[in-house]
């Protein structure tokens, strides 16, 4: 597969959006310490995400289960997702903080840069605080997926570096647009789903616009092999979403609930679905190839 990406792209086109997403942070941003309600009391009734996200979702435990169960694993789902969130904006930091090291800092792209890094950061104290709120203690990755991110944020540069942050971004984005307008959700969840999407979409259009300006003219080889490492990227991090404690944590048999999950069929065309965009942009980039795809497939996004 090869890319369709324009060869002569410019060190001015990146300058151009950077510029504009400079303009609209000025423009909308949030404070999440202002704009949530951190006092509201916690309906007992209402979910910590649409309960046709959730992992058990149409299997037959879910059918089995009380209406507090159900309320009270999607409260542990959302509350792990939003624990990887944070892990992962830690990777993407510093990612983001090496690759402008040194750079021009009158540049719009550093600037950007920069104000990015003080979104993710925000964005990660809001979700430390959604957890406590909701009385859930953070759920940490795997010691290997750990370890893993360790290395990735390492040795992780240009597209391979900006394209795992636009799958863990992506992803995240189509999940929490839902979020956000579930009236059976809790607003606590809606609000900071909210102020998650309206600012991440910036990110989103500068990690595309960095990888187009890193693919231009590069060779087969860098292709292929940024391809595979942004896969097994999209894999260490969807695997580590929802954590399997959650069942447990809902009153469930953890083994077999585990099972159900990962027989989903439900779920699988849901993660599908929210990943047809980012498929999209990869095959246009040339980084949809077979071994990648593959990768993709064990998780379901395409």
């Amino acid at each position: 597969m090869t890319s369709t990406l324009d060869p002569e792209l410019t060190v001015s086109d990146a300058e151009d959006v950077s510029a504009r997403l400079l303009d609209s942070v000025a423009a909308l941003s949030y404070d999440p310490m202002q704009e949530v309600d951190w006092e509201a009391p916690l309906d007992p009734e209402q979910f910590g995400l649409n309960p046709e996200w959730s992992t058990l979702y149409g299997t037959d435990l879910w059918k089995e289960m009380t209406p507090e169960q159900r309320v009270t694993l999607t409260r542990h789902e959302v509350c792990s997702i939003m624990s990887t969130g944070i892990w992962f904006e830690m990777i993407l930091q510093q990612m983001v903080l090496r690759d402008q090291y040194c750079s021009d800092s009158s540049s719009s792209d550093f600037q950007f840069a920069l104000t990015e890094i003080a979104d993710e950061c925000r964005h990660s104290l809001m979700f430390a605080k959604a957890c406590r709120t909701m009385g859930i203690k953070a759920y940490i990755p795997r010691r290997l997926s750990i370890e893993l991110g360790r290395g990735f944020k390492t040795l992780a540069v240009s597209e391979a570096a900006y394209g795992g942050i636009l799958v863990a971004e992506e992803v995240l984005d189509v999940m929490q647009r839902d979020w956000m307008r579930g009236e059976n959700v809790l607003p606590l969840v809606r609000t900071t789903s909210k102020i998650h999407v309206v600012e991440e979409s910036r990110h989103m259009t500068f990690a595309r616009q960095q990888m187009r300006e890193n693919m231009a003219g590069i060779s087969t080889a860098r292709r292929k092999s940024a391809a595979l490492l942004i896969a097994i990227a999209a894999r260490v991090i969807v695997s580590n979403m929802v954590n399997k404690d959650v069942y447990a944590a809902a009153g469930l048999d953890r083994d077999r609930a585990v099972r159900e999950a990962k027989n989903n069929t439900h779920h699988h065309v849901m993660m599908r679905t929210s990943s047809q965009h980012l498929m999209a942009f990869l095959s246009d980039c040339g980084l949809l190839t077979k071994p990648a795809a593959a990768v993709y497939r064990t998780i379901h996004m395409v």
